[in-house]
């Protein structure tokens, strides 16, 4: 099964897995109105394919994902926020709650709500090379995409609050360290496509 929803990403199947991929390096793979829109009509078919294991996530040329698209938040109004920040979280909500075990893998920059995204997976993989942030105070902004929830479940107050306050990258190093990813592959999307089931 080869899908393009909106060529922004693209999904296969590899074997009992799904395979998601942000096909937009060259604009850092933004996680646009189109593409979280294309996104949650993906995992709405993939819900009802009980063929359907393991969804992972995965960039390309050595960018994960650049987050919301800072162009379509500089144009929008009181409400269209409140509906940028609900149709973001439908998202994140169905990566969280979906059947099949969900994995980022990451290699590059995983920063803004790309995190959100990461952070909505049931697992986190990623190269040495990649970092984490979540940027928003250095632009005058905070997530509504889930982060400032699951970031502190996962890593804890402080260290949740470091990111947020500083919006510094951390290094995967760093990251493993404090519980944010799970492993540090080399090949964060083989290392994906072999993650177990969830306990």
């Amino acid at each position: 099964m080869n899908i393009d929803k909106s060529n922004y990403f693209l999904a296969e199947r590899v074997g009992t897995s799904l395979l998601v991929t942000f096909c937009r390096p060259e604009i850092r793979n933004p996680l646009s109105v189109a593409v979280v829109e294309g996104l949650r009509l993906l995992m709405d078919e993939a819900a009802a394919d009980r063929t359907v294991a393991r969804i992972v996530f995965a960039g390309s040329e050595g960018v994960f994902a650049s987050g919301a698209d800072l162009r379509e938040i500089a144009e929008i109004d009181d409400k269209g926020a409140r509906e940028f920040a609900e149709r973001g979280q439908r998202l994140m909500n169905a990566i969280a709650d979906a059947r099949a075990v969900t994995v980022a893998a990451i290699d590059g920059p995983c920063y803004g709500g790309a995190l959100d995204l990461a952070l909505s997976c049931d697992r986190r993989v990623a190269a040495i090379r990649s970092s984490f942030a979540h940027p928003g105070a250095s632009l005058g902004i905070i997530t509504g995409w889930g982060g400032t929830q699951r970031l502190p479940r996962l890593v804890g107050t402080p260290n949740a609050l470091e990111m947020f306050f500083t919006a510094s990258p951390i290094t995967s190093s760093r990251a493993f360290a404090i519980g944010l990813i799970d492993q540090i592959a080399d090949d964060p999307v083989a290392a994906a496509l072999e993650v177990g089931d969830v306990a």
